[in-house]
């Protein structure tokens, strides 16, 4: 625990790679069309649970593992943003089912730690092309359900993208209190 800690106030911060292929906007919605860098992603997979209480379950279990919760005991320092893929129902609500994906640090991509939790799994991800929007605050379940809906409006016509899962993202630790950057990304198809 003391070295998830450690990790998030003292240790590195990698953003994940990925190259902004376009801008747009229509009214007050603006956005990026981007590439993001595949690579080995540590995931944690919550079933039958709403999307806020199964992050509260998800998280501290990837932080562990980054923080050193692993078989080499060592912290890596931490990939922003954290996303969380989600996947709504025909009316836009969500399912109960959710996947953390924590980009493993390019020092680690080619020999990852092996997790101390069975939970926590590594995961090979190819690249994906996403739509992707900006927005603050403490973001919540509502929050993500409404910024996804602007976005797919802004979008609607103008390109195809996956209706069955979209990502969630998160760039600040909890406790950062203002300017906080979360973004909503709807894979391109």
């Amino acid at each position: 625990m003391l070295g998830m800690i450690r990790n998030s106030l003292f240790g590195s911060v990698e953003t994940w790679p990925w190259q902004i292929l376009s801008k747009g906007g229509k009214e007050e919605v603006s956005y990026e069309e981007r590439s993001c860098e595949g690579g080995k992603f540590a995931t944690v997979e919550v079933t039958d649970k709403p999307v806020d209480e199964a992050l509260r379950e998800a998280m501290p279990k990837v932080m562990k593992y980054v923080g050193g919760s692993n078989d080499k005991g060592i912290g890596m320092g931490m990939t922003v943003p954290i996303s969380f893929a989600v996947f709504p129902d025909e009316d836009g609500a969500l399912q109960k089912k959710l996947k953390v994906w924590f980009r493993i640090p390019n020092q680690f991509q080619s020999n990852p730690p092996v997790p101390s939790d069975d939970s926590v799994k590594i995961e090979e991800r190819e690249s994906i092309t996403v739509y992707s929007m900006q927005f603050g605050g403490y973001a919540k379940e509502a929050d993500y359900i409404a910024q996804a809906t602007q976005l797919r409006t802004a979008l609607e016509g103008t390109v195809t993208y996956r209706s069955d899962i979209y990502f969630c993202t998160g760039y600040d630790p909890p406790m950062k209190p203002y300017g906080r950057r979360n973004e909503i990304w709807l894979v391109k198809i």
